[in-house]
């Protein structure tokens, strides 16, 4: 893992939140590994504004953590799949309220919006 100038502040409970889920990509990884384990291609064609590169180093980190599970699968032709694992599952509820929230968010959102359109 990328060794990281100013160190994690592990006393802090939402830092390490932050940390772990941080990050413009990673709760989208999250959410669409809720159902089933994606190979990356699938994951960059669901998630078409993130970068492959990042996209790899987004997964990278979620899989050092732990909330990822990479799975190398060696049959005709070789690829990877992304699962989550049950430290990722466990954030699902989180990922969930958050979608929620936008959902819920959403018309006061495009009032804003069509105001700043105006």
């Amino acid at each position: 893992m990328y060794n990281k100038k100013i160190p994690i502040d592990t006393t802090c409970g939402f830092r390490i939140a932050i940390e772990v889920m941080g990050g413009k990509w990673k709760p989208y990884i999250i959410y669409e590994l809720l159902d089933d384990s994606k190979r990356p291609s699938e994951l960059q064609r669901l998630i078409p504004g993130a970068s492959e590169r990042v996209l790899a180093q987004q997964l990278k980190e979620l899989t050092e953590y732990g909330v990822v599970e990479k799975k190398v699968i060696d049959s005709v032709a070789k690829h990877t799949e992304y699962s989550l694992t049950d430290l990722g599952r466990s954030l699902i509820p989180i990922i969930e309220q958050l979608r929620d929230w936008g959902n819920d968010f959403r018309p006061q959102l495009e009032k804003i919006l069509d105001g700043k359109m105006a």
